[in-house]
């Protein structure tokens, strides 16, 4: 039982300290930022996108270019916008919101918000097997093929990974990410 509390309490610390850096990314990415504490779901989700991003290694050769896309979520591609402004492993940051699933080509990452399962096949098809971070906002879409899955819960929002989707697709992901996910499959 002490066992089991001790590590409630190491997870809920390690989860604390990521969104606490990972809320001053967002909050120093916005000319205008909320008051301390105030963070909609939209901009924490943008937050933790930011950071899987950072915490991902591609298959060379190195990225001259990123792009972040977003589909099925008009607020993600607000809050993801004032990101692209940020520093990256890529000399060029870019977002776009996409429309059809034809246009994926260009993406590096694929933020999903859609809930309909027709509509996360047809994306998730056309995202093929390169080399793209397929993140989604629930649970079905995670079970669906996604890369990590970003699950709201009672106590806020927690992560899962599906590791051997991203080793498929050629991706590595930081062990640091992987410590904190909620789950590794």
């Amino acid at each position: 039982m002490r066992r089991a509390a001790s590590l409630a309490t190491s997870w809920f610390l390690r989860c604390f300290w990521l969104l606490a850096a990972m809320s001053a990314v967002v909050m120093s990415a916005h000319a205008a930022p909320a008051p301390a504490g105030l963070m909609d779901d939209a901009q924490l989700k943008a937050a933790f996108v930011y950071r899987f991003a950072q915490f991902t290694q591609w298959p060379p050769p190195p990225l001259q270019e990123f792009t972040y896309c977003v589909a099925g979520s008009q607020g993600m591609q607000e809050s993801m916008q004032a990101l692209t402004q940020k520093a990256h492993q890529a000399t060029q940051v870019r977002m776009r919101y996409l429309t059809d699933p034809q246009q994926l080509g260009q993406c590096q990452l694929l933020f999903l918000g859609f809930v309909e399962r027709a509509d996360l096949q047809r994306w998730q098809e056309a995202a093929g097997n390169g080399p793209l971070l397929v993140v989604a906002d629930n649970v079905e879409a995670f079970r669906s093929g996604a890369v990590i899955g970003l699950i709201a819960e009672p106590n806020g929002l927690s992560f899962r990974i599906n590791l051997t989707e991203a080793r498929r697709r050629g991706l590595s992901l930081s062990s640091q990410m992987l410590k904190l996910a909620r789950e590794v499959r």
